[in-house]
């Protein structure tokens, strides 16, 4: 009589470069805690082009599906970090109302080998913000990308006036780098880093602003969390203002993917 085996759940982060990722740590310790010797995460490094076109068809695991150790898996859940957040739009068959609101997708959940976009992205950011809350002013955001959406639709629901700072500005809710001056410095209290810049190991690099015009009265909030300490931050702390990572924001936001996991 054939035992039947009970496949292991997968689940992973797809990105371009994830040399640097906080996922894989994060929920190996997580799996490791809750004595889920089943559960297990891998990371999905890749193009674009092998994103849109061969990605999904070489996941799509079943109970027929063996891998080398001879185990079966069924993949379960996804996260989705830079620069993939908006192209996973379309892989995905179906997107919660709160990804379809920002745009962008972060955490994808997989029942039946049927995928569903969402964001904990915006749930994350909020809860990390917190602490600096109420902001008194108006708020920038550095770059447009789809982590750029997520912190652009929870400033929105704060009822935080915002602008999206770009190297090539689209519409009227946007400006470029040349155009954050002192007098726009004056007007706002917090900026938020959306884009890579800084991260490991490209560590002398920051977003392009005036650092020389900032003071107590403002909040720098980098995204990124690889370097604990970004240059972006380092200077805006030269010049007395708070700073903080993205990493509270990550562990919020993938505590809300746990959640829409195990649902």
């Amino acid at each position: 009589m054939e035992i039947k085996q009970i496949p292991s759940s997968i689940f992973g982060l797809v990105g371009e470069r994830l040399d640097y990722s906080f996922s894989r740590a994060y929920f190996g310790e997580k799996f490791d805690q809750l004595g889920l010797d089943d559960h297990h995460y891998k990371n999905f490094e890749m193009s674009r082009e092998f994103l849109l076109s061969r990605f999904r068809e070489s996941v799509t695991y079943n109970e027929q599906t063996r891998t080398t150790n001879g185990k079966n898996e069924i993949l379960r859940g996804l996260n989705v970090t830079i620069p993939y957040k908006e192209d996973m739009l379309q892989v995905v068959d179906g997107i919660s109302e709160e990804a379809k609101a920002i745009g962008a997708i972060n955490t994808v959940t997989i029942e039946n080998n049927i995928w569903t976009g969402h964001n904990t992205d915006c749930y994350g950011f909020g809860k990390s913000l917190e602490p600096f809350l109420p902001i008194k002013k108006n708020a920038l955001i550095l770059g447009t990308g789809g982590a750029s959406k997520a912190v652009a639709y929870t400033l929105e629901a704060l009822q935080i006036p915002f602008l999206f700072v770009s190297r090539n500005p689209q519409d009227e809710f946007t400006i470029d780098y040349k155009s954050v001056n002192k007098e726009v410095l004056e007007m706002v209290s917090l900026i938020i880093n959306t884009t890579p810049l800084g991260v490991v190991p490209e560590v002398h690099l920051r977003p392009d602003i005036p650092y020389e015009h900032l003071n107590e009265t403002h909040i720098l909030y980098d995204l990124v969390y690889n370097p604990a300490l970004t240059l972006f931050m380092k200077l805006g702390q030269q010049q007395g203002a708070q700073v903080i990572n993205g990493y509270e924001m990550l562990k919020h936001q993938a505590e809300k993917a746990w959640e829409l996991w195990n649902k």
